[in-house]
């Protein structure tokens, strides 16, 4: 009893440690706690401190001389991209006021590759390189106007700091209004116009409430502005006139919207309006006088109007002749006189939504030379004004976006898999290959010569291209993260981030249920394929080649078991731990960096390597936790493929003999879960050279004149021995 209340109180005590741990660690990964570790100069330059982070939106103000000068914000708060250890990264970045980043700290991950594989160096400098990325430009490319460096071996990593940056930064920049980027509404009701409303008011109500917005600009205005640019050759050309002269005035209106379009074109001309538009256009009347002309001459040139654009938010629209017309007059008495009067058809695949703000830019082009000119832009900025609305629904959150961030994480994986489309129909091409070598193994092995060839280029292929080239090694540690994903919320998104990685684990699934772990260990396994050709080299040069006793051999193979269940065990505690020392695996050193890593790496991969030259795939046979991992499942296979005799272990021993795993037993069994579907005793099976059973049939036949096998199409006539064989596993 008193042993029992000791345990129930050590494990009470175990449990709420645990709890606080836990809770520890939740509190850690928050903005507060990263800027404290942070100093604001870090990421703004002169920054003297944070203010506190806002309430409406996660994001803490970058203090200079008192002044709000940038905002910091967590890439984690903002986007659920996570890595390739099935959490997120979390980096801590500034943007500025013009939504530019002003400096960028990666301030925790949980990446195994990076944590004991790649110098963490290498990461936070790469991670600093995004400071001065424009996100209004990012904005208006969809998140492709940067280039994207890539460290070797850790690609996925990359691709979720730069994904989780670009979206974070666009978010923040959006709901804080930051470089003009305005709020997208994840989820609710938009704001509609109301098309009931059409009464008819005059120009000067009009030209008062913001339904017709203006721009005007002066001579002297205009060569102010271009002097201010310092172009020499456009300040030696000013425009003529006096200064007070006008050189444009401009006017817009949304005339789409009923009363707006009744009071400035009337009744007969709106109902001309509405038979020319479509579902889901609309049109604005755009007016202008003065010297410049907003239409130019390029759309009487190639259909198009080079001087004016309609841009909302990150779209914008440019107009051909097609969606112009001229407007004779308009229909309120009491408007200025205009030059230039025409109505701009803004086409449904814009999709332009009337109920927020858009501006006009006008280009402004000045000749500097026989063939070039210089350039000005101006904005006339638009935003219907409240009495055309129905009343607003309630506002939704700017950062919150399930569906949003769901599609956004679908559309990472999925350009992931794109840029990979040769890397992945090569691997579809290999496992197609595989599986018809297995279904057909008795056809692919009839001839020795040919089948060893066959082999040793498809190790070769799995080594340079699966390996050195795709780094997509499998390794125990995509199960632990497997595990702890299932433990925690299980995601198909960060295992999608690796498309040759997740192909190659539905192919292992399928091949455990039909022909063990052999099917990866022995043919898909870059470091498996690496262990056996230098063990191939090593045997060209005679080294001479150990072969353990039964009994020694027999009890090392526990020893792989053993080192999986230990780490599956400290995954349940730690998964950083366990990816620590699963570094057992010389996966990592020798395939996805190469052997360029610190010497102990380097030290330890090689004497594996090394071992490997004198007893065959030495680390396969006694310490993959992989190979181990795979073998338990394994036992489920529904089919035994490879074909014995009944003389097999009895007395015949050729097959033990030369099995490259000793995977078979002296008794004549093959151990399935040693075995890595070499093939090379249906080989033996099959060879007239060294199988005893075949070489007698052969001399019986010879002796009394009976047809030799026939075997070169695979399949044994009625009196070969193969005929009547047998099947043991």
């Amino acid at each position: 009893m008193v042993l029992t209340r000791a345990f129930q109180g050590w494990l009470t005590a175990l449990v709420m440690t645990l709890a606080a741990l836990f809770a520890v660690a939740a509190e850690a990964d928050s903005l507060d706690s990263f800027l404290t570790e942070l100093a604001p100069a870090d990421l703004v330059p002169g920054a003297e401190a944070f203010g506190p982070v806002r309430n409406d939106v996660p994001a803490a103000p970058v203090l200079k001389a008192g002044e709000t000068v940038a905002y910091a914000f967590l890439t984690s708060d903002f986007v659920g991209t996570t890595g390739y250890s099935g959490k997120p990264i979390h980096v801590v970045a500034a943007i500025d006021t013009d939504a530019v980043l002003t400096g960028v700290k990666l301030v925790k991950h949980s990446e195994p590759i990076v944590l004991i594989g790649i110098p963490n160096s290498k990461m936070v400098k790469l991670t600093e390189s995004y400071a001065g990325l424009d996100l209004k430009a990012e904005a208006a490319a969809g998140g492709d106007a940067h280039d994207l460096d890539i460290i070797s071996g850790a690609t996925v990593t990359i691709m979720v700091i730069d994904d989780s940056l670009v979206r974070a930064g666009i978010k923040v920049a959006r709901a804080l209004g930051l470089g003009g980027l305005s709020p997208v509404q994840a989820d609710g009701p938009k704001r509609e116009v109301d098309l009931a409303r059409d009464e008819v008011a005059d120009w000067t109500t009009l030209a008062g409430d913001g339904s017709v917005r203006r721009m005007t600009l002066d001579v002297g205005q205009i060569n102010a502005a271009f002097e201010a640019t310092g172009d020499a050759r456009a300040i030696k050309r000013p425009e003529s006139g006096a200064p007070d002269d006008t050189f444009f005035d401009m006017h817009m209106a949304l005339v789409s919207v009923p009363s707006i379009g009744k009071s400035l074109l009337g009744e007969a001309e709106y109902r001309n309006l509405q038979s020319w538009l479509k579902e889901g256009e609309h049109a604005i009347l755009v007016l202008g006088r003065g010297s410049y002309s907003f239409k130019g001459s390029g759309y009487v040139r190639g259909g198009i109007f080079d001087r004016i654009q309609l841009i909302q938010g990150d779209a914008s629209v440019r107009f051909f002749d097609k969606q112009h017309k001229r407007l004779g007059a308009l229909a309120t008495d009491d408007s200025p006189s205009f030059t230039e009067l025409d109505l701009f058809k803004i086409p449904a695949d814009a999709e332009f939504d009337p109920a927020e703000p858009f501006r006009l830019q006008l280009l402004v082009q000045r000749s500097v030379g026989a063939l070039e000119r210089a350039f000005l832009t101006f904005d006339l900025g638009y935003k219907l004004p409240e009495q055309y609305l129905l009343p607003a629904a309630p506002a939704p959150k700017v950062v919150a976006d399930d569906t949003g961030e769901a599609a956004a994480k679908a559309a990472l994986w999925q350009r992931i898999w794109k840029d990979r489309t040769l890397e992945i129909g090569v691997l579809g091409v290999m496992l197609l290959v595989l599986t018809g070598v297995f279904f057909f193994q008795f056809q692919a092995t009839v001839n020795a010569r040919t089948f060893y060839w066959f082999r040793i280029g498809y190790l070769t292929v799995t080594l340079v291209f699966l390996g050195w080239y795709a780094n997509a090694q499998l390794s125990v540690v995509n199960l632990m993260a497997l595990a702890g994903s299932l433990r925690s919320g299980f995601s198909w998104d960060a295992f999608l981030l690796d498309p040759l990685v997740f192909i190659q684990w539905f192919a292992v699934a399928a091949a455990l249920l039909f022909w063990g772990r052999g099917a990866y260990c022995g043919w898909l396994c870059p470091f498996g394929a690496l262990q056996e050709l230098t063990n191939k080299i090593a045997r060209a040069f005679k080294v001479p080649q150990i072969t353990l006793p039964w009994g020694l051999h027999e009890r090392l193979w526990p020893a792989k078991y053993m080192i999986f269940l230990g780490l599956f065990g400290i995954s349940m505690v730690s998964i950083p731990l366990a990816e620590t020392y699963a570094e057992v695996e010389p996966f990592k050193t020798a395939i996805i960096l190469k052997f360029v890593r610190d010497w102990p790496f380097v030290v330890f991969a090689v004497a594996l390597l090394l071992a490997g030259l004198l007893i065959e795939r030495f680390y396969c046979r006694y310490l993959c936790p992989l190979g181990a991992a795979l073998a338990i499942p394994a036992r489920v296979r529904m089919f035994d493929w490879l074909r014995r005799y009944k003389e097999c272990g009895s007395p015949c021993q050729t097959c033990a003999n030369e099995c490259p795993v000793q995977a078979i037993h002296p008794s004549g069994e093959i151990n399935p879960n040693e075995c890595v579907n070499c093939l090379h005793c249906q080989v033996l099976y099959q060879s007239e050279a060294k199988c005893p059973v075949v070489i007698k049939q052969l001399k019986r036949r010879a002796k009394t004149g009976s047809p030799a096998p026939d075997v070169t199409l695979g399949r044994p006539p009625a009196n070969h021995p193969n005929a009547n064989r047998t099947k043991v596993s």
